[in-house]
């Protein structure tokens, strides 16, 4: 075992000395707002009764990666299946990198491996909340439309 800062972590996460998938990546992006455990102490109390959101990534399989969309952004379906009863599987034919040019409305994470993830979020949080930090752990640059 080992105590580490969320922005520690990621840094052995794109390493490869850990592993932690993608909601917890997502999480600790998120964990990096934060320089100290009182400063994200403050930020819950002060949000605590704002309520919350369910939600659940819907996987886009590219032939290159892996696209978790999340609630807000632009190809995330109105009606997911939050069970898995439908099935239902997305694929598209275009790659990662054509997806995020052409894209405009962001709330996902992009997997193209297993240490290979990027955040990237341009919608504002709901109920006060706090969007994670867009960190990415390859060279793709996907920041022109962000």
């Amino acid at each position: 075992f080992q105590w580490s800062s969320p922005p520690e972590a990621i840094e052995r996460f794109k390493s490869q000395e850990i592993w932690f998938p993608p909601p917890q990546f997502y999480e600790f992006c998120r964990l990096c707002n934060f320089p100290s455990l009182g400063e994200l102490q403050k930020f819950s109390s002060a949000r605590a009764l704002e309520g919350c959101e369910r939600w659940m990534s819907v996987t886009l399989n590219a032939p290159d990666g892996f696209i978790q969309l999340l609630p807000g952004d632009e190809l995330y379906p109105e009606d997911p299946d939050y069970t898995g009863e439908k099935k239902i599987i997305m694929s598209t034919d275009k790659k990662v990198e054509d997806l995020m040019k052409e894209g405009g409305i962001f709330h996902r994470i992009v997997i193209k491996s297993i240490n290979n993830l990027a955040v990237y979020v341009n919608i504002p949080a709901k109920y006060k909340h706090i969007n994670p930090l867009m960190i990415k752990c390859d060279n793709s640059d996907y920041n022109s439309r962000l």
